[in-house]
């Protein structure tokens, strides 16, 4: 459809909040994942008045709008499919309060992950969810696909820090949902209904997010391990053992040979699985648990322990388990990153189950990820230079995902459907979760206008 001549109305509606240069729409097409569409216009408001504004004039219009945060998703969550308007909330980026009476903070969606968890960190506060790319992330992002990380393990995800949302909803109300309070059983938990959403059922404008005490030592162990069932079995035995880390972080041989070709880590040159173990807490107890830990896993004849004590040690660890998505890439390799998840009780079979797929179709398949839980991103890795590699490729997700769902896991565990996992949706889901999402999505949006073409 041509959407121009109501565009131009918007934007004397709007100035400087709607923009139509084709640089600027190029721009906003898509995010981290393969699939770009341009839009029709930019939508860039400064508050939620705008967006309100916007939405409505939209559903008037029978316009679509894709609402996008930071663009850094995984999953063509943000590709505006059918052209309309890209809202895009990065001009909403103030930190309104950080309370340390109340421990809660009110942000905008454009506020940077990293630099949140900062503020608040120098409050003696704490903001546990730690996306991996959180320092180019922001917090409506986070919200709009339940983002978690490796602390997850023992904090839990977004959601659990969701106590409050302002949203804007298709026919351009503006809805308080939640509060601030760390209860509230007053009606239905409606701002959770928009925590994982998509973009599919509204615009976030404003988030009340609960905080917690920093807790001030932490400790954790990097080791190395000649197999990945014995990484696998240290981590299986620290649980039995009554220990719940705040991140179990693991990864496999090939992630390991090229994170070690990247930072020039010795270490990890024929490592075979690698396992990073953190806790934190008091520091008197924490130091009594991490050795306590260190005996458990010592019992799997590791091929090395390495420990870091505070803050400034356990970082430096962390800085290799960021260093793994970036190593990949310096492969040449195309990465299919799939944040898949499996009940934990699965995690050997997973890693057997990807052995199996790398002989059968002929491709790398590069493990690593959020072991505590088990949501491992496992990266299928891609020649498309070779002959049938593509087609190779599409069977080997079809398979991975099929072994997934039968095995009890979940398709996506933090990226989202979007469009990368848009064509096992039937599969992962009943027929009756399909229909109650058709519901929901038509009480909320009933001209179908907030990101068309997704999932649902």
């Amino acid at each position: 459809m041509n959407f121009s001549r109501p565009l131009a109305q918007l934007k004397k509606l709007l100035p400087g909040e709607i923009l139509l240069e084709p640089a600027t729409l190029a721009k906003y097409a898509g995010d981290k994942w393969f699939a770009t569409h341009l839009p029709d216009a930019v939508a860039l408001p400064r508050s939620a008045k705008s967006v309100s504004k916007i939405l409505k004039f939209a559903q008037q219009h029978k316009i679509p709008v894709t609402p996008r945060g930071a663009g850094h998703g995984y999953v063509g969550g943000c590709v505006p499919m059918h052209g309309g308007i890209a809202l895009s909330t990065e001009r909403m980026g103030k930190i309104r309060e950080i309370n340390a009476q109340d421990f809660v903070a009110v942000v905008q969606p454009a506020v940077n992950t990293a630099e949140f968890q900062a503020a608040v960190e120098q409050l003696g506060l704490f903001y546990p969810p730690d996306p991996a790319s959180r320092a180019n992330n922001s917090l409506g992002g986070n919200i709009a696909t339940n983002a978690g990380g490796p602390r997850c393990l023992k904090y839990g995800v977004t959601r659990d820090y969701v106590l409050g949302l302002e949203v804007v909803l298709t026919n351009g109300d503006i809805a308080k949902l939640g509060g601030r309070t760390h209860k509230n059983k007053t009606g239905f938990d409606l701002h959770r209904l928009f925590v994982g959403s998509e973009g599919l059922l509204g615009v976030i404008t404003e988030a009340t997010l609960k905080l917690i005490p920093l807790p001030p030592f932490r400790a954790n162990l990097a080791v190395g391990f000649n197999s990945m069932n014995s990484a696998v079995r240290a981590l299986q035995s620290i649980f039995a053992a009554g220990f719940l880390p705040c991140a179990a972080e693991l990864a496999d041989e090939f992630t390991l040979a090229a994170a070690a070709k990247r930072t020039g880590s010795k270490r990890l040159l024929g490592c075979k699985a690698h396992l990073i173990i953190e806790l934190d807490g008091q520091a008197a107890s924490v130091r009594g648990e991490i050795a306590a830990v260190e005996k458990i896993v010592r019992q799997q004849k590791p091929l090395f322990v390495e420990r870091g004590f505070g803050k400034e040690e356990c970082e430096a660890i962390w800085q290799i388990r960021r260093e793994f998505s970036y190593a990949l890439r310096d492969t040449g390799l195309t990465k299919l990153n799939e944040d898949i998840v499996v009940p934990r009780g699965s995690l050997e079979d997973l890693f057997k189950f990807a052995a199996t797929l790398q002989k059968k179709h002929g491709l790398q398949l590069a493990c690593f990820g959020h072991a505590g839980d088990g949501n491992i991103h496992t990266n299928v890795m891609v020649d498309y230079t070779q002959p049938g590699a593509k087609a190779r490729s599409e069977k080997c997700l079809d398979e991975l995902f099929c072994w997934v769902i039968a095995a009890g896991g979940s398709i996506t565990g933090e990226h989202g459907i979007g469009l990368a996992k848009k064509r096992w949706w039937p599969q992962a889901v009943s027929q009756e979760s399909q229909k109650l999402h058709r519901t929901v999505k038509a009480a909320l949006d009933p001209h179908g206008i907030l990101n068309p073409g997704k999932f649902v």
